[in-house]
């Protein structure tokens, strides 16, 4: 459930972040006429993040097990592929958004509404189609829908409170701390569900190696017990792990981590920035 909270919290802080942004530009710059067109983007890319998990949970239902098994290794490889995008993206990006957004702003303004609708549609719809992505992947390895779901609900609402009073300068979060030690956990919680995948694709018999084990600690980590669910909920952790799940962890994790600690804790750190004034949008990054 942890890790499902994370993921919302920090799906959700961006999106939160973005809309507050483009609202604030829109108003500062005396255009609140457009700010409905801004809204009518984000309600549409959540509801299309919504449709998508609706088909990621239903669109299987009714196939033999190994298509079933293949199709959710096979996402689950793409949500780690999208989560890791999303790490070393927002570390590059995180400090210049709001001069991106600003700027393409700007642009869509100059097209036209339609413009301004499709703009904050990709915006949010991106953060919205990587939760649900997750979030399914999620809901497959725990094997439940209830914690991942309730987990993510948390992390959501926690992000837009964050977000609301973030942007009327109630509070200031360090971001650029917020992405770094988020990112590091969340190539973990990645790294986990690369194994589960390959596992997924082991049951399908595409991958060999179903009952070839690195190591097997079932007796003193059972499933069932609550350290056991802790580990399977928070890091994907299976007690019965394979040769070739293992090196999959392996092959993602260190590189991954070592990329990701190198481009984001070892650039210069920005300069103090000084507390944003009411009604005005933070900066991505402190």
């Amino acid at each position: 459930m942890l890790a499902n909270v994370l993921i919302g919290l920090r799906e959700g802080l961006e999106a939160s972040l973005v809309v507050g942004i483009l609202i604030a530009y829109l108003v500062r710059t005396e255009r609140r006429d457009l700010t409905r067109y801004v809204w009518l983007g984000v309600a549409i890319a959540v509801t299309v993040s919504f449709a998508f998990g609706a088909l990621l949970t239903l669109g299987p239902q009714g196939l033999s097990f190994e298509a079933q098994e293949a199709i959710g290794g096979s996402l689950s490889i793409v949500a780690v592929g999208l989560i890791t995008w999303m790490i070393f993206w927002m570390g590059k990006t995180a400090r210049h958004l709001r001069t991106h957004l600003e700027s393409s702003m700007d642009r869509a303004i100059a097209v036209g509404k339609g413009a301004i609708v499709t703009m904050a549609l990709l915006a949010v719809g991106r953060e919205g189609l990587e939760t649900a992505l997750f979030l399914w992947a999620g809901i497959a390895a725990a094997g439940s829908s209830t914690a991942p779901i309730a987990g993510a609900s948390l992390g959501l609402a926690t992000a837009v409170i964050l977000g609301v009073i973030v942007h009327r300068g109630a509070v200031r979060i360090n971001l650029r701390a917020f992405f770094q030690w988020t990112g590091v956990f969340l190539i973990i919680v990645a790294g986990g569900v690369l194994s589960y995948g390959i596992h997924d694709l082991q049951e399908a018999g595409i991958l060999p190696g179903l009952h070839t084990y690195l190591f097997d600690v079932s007796a003193q980590v059972p499933p069932s017990s609550w350290y056991g669910t802790v580990l399977k909920g928070v890091f994907n952790f299976s007690p019965a792990t394979t040769v070739l799940e293992a090196i999959a962890w392996t092959a993602y994790v260190v590189p991954t981590m070592i990329l990701f600690v190198r481009s984001a804790f070892g650039g210069p750190r920005p300069a103090p920035a000084t507390s944003p004034t009411p009604g005005t949008a933070p900066a991505a990054a402190a």
